[in-house]
């Protein structure tokens, strides 16, 4: 998928060709930052809100493989671009093949369920890419970050935001278990207690609660001083020894991820067992129509 202008990085000695800089990348824009060693990728799509489609999860990983190896690398922002960060999965360009195979009252049976666990660890996979990345990942969340969104800044190593943006853990008013990695890594950003509020109700908050409950680390008054402050702390790791950052984070890493992994093959397991229901149906059929869901469990 490599489609559209490259984006090329503004430091002439920044990457080499052939790299994260100069490959023409269709879900993604890779930009090198006013700072030295920083890197800067905006979520670009498709359609409103930079939703995620089947490019963005091809290239998701690829894009944090590429920016692990470039040694020129030492720090990575995270952004969407335009008035949102993302306002999640592209639920009918990447799971509507399925849902097209399957009606209301229908069984799936082992194919659909095999491919449907082959695509929730493929997605997996992806968010995961950015946790493993040996360079810090900082997220700047501007105005929407729902559902997969969520489960992307989840996997960052800090989070920052600017006052209008708000937040949604959305997948229980789509009767799917969010299952992209947010269940699993906020549990050690937000604790017990918040975590399973927001699952729960799919609610809706502000960024003021949360830099409260510890979701984000600081929220700044507008998405332009949200980039500086980015850009800022950026550059305050990129001057440090990078091998003892990467070490840093190795550490930190060491024993948790063991953990999400765990609970990641659960929760597709999961879906892929209990993922087709009425209420799946209902939901699609709910939002198609721009209506409320109403389930019944079933």
């Amino acid at each position: 998928m490599e489609t559209g202008a490259p984006a090329v990085g503004a430091a002439a000695d920044f990457g080499t060709a052939g790299s994260v800089f100069t490959r023409a990348w269709t879900a993604f824009e890779v930009t090198t930052a006013p700072a030295p060693a920083v890197a800067v990728v905006r979520l670009l799509g498709p359609g409103r809100g930079n939703m995620m489609g089947l490019a963005f999860w091809v290239e998701l990983p690829q894009v944090f493989a590429a920016l692990d190896a470039d040694e020129s690398v030492r720090a990575v922002i995270m952004t969407g671009s335009g008035a949102h960060f993302s306002t999640g999965l592209d639920v009918q360009e990447v799971l509507g093949g399925w849902l097209g195979r399957l009606s209301a009252g229908a069984t799936a049976q082992a194919t659909q369920r095999t491919e449907l666990l082959g695509m929730i660890r493929t997605l997996q996979d992806g968010v995961t890419a950015v946790a493993s990345c040996r360079k810090p990942v900082i997220a700047a969340i501007s105005g929407w970050c729902i559902g997969g969104g969520v489960d992307l800044i989840s996997a960052a190593d800090i989070r920052l935001a600017s006052a209008e943006a708000k937040f949604s853990i959305r997948e229980a008013r789509l009767a799917i278990v969010a299952d992209v990695g947010s269940l699993q890594r906020l549990r050690g950003i937000v604790g017990e207690g918040h975590l399973r509020e927001l699952a729960f109700t799919a609610k809706d908050i502000a960024a003021e609660r949360a830099e409260r409950i510890g979701l984000v680390n600081q929220s700044y008054a507008d998405p332009e001083s949200l980039m500086s402050a980015a850009l800022a702390m950026a550059a305050e790791i990129a001057a440090n020894s990078p091998l003892a950052v990467a070490g840093t984070k190795a550490v930190l890493n060491e024993g948790r991820e063991e953990t999400i992994a765990r609970g990641l093959r659960h929760v597709a397991l999961w879906n892929s067992s209990f993922l087709h229901s009425e209420d799946l149906l209902e939901a699609v059929a709910a939002m198609g129509e721009r209506r409320q869901g109403v389930f019944h469990g079933k």
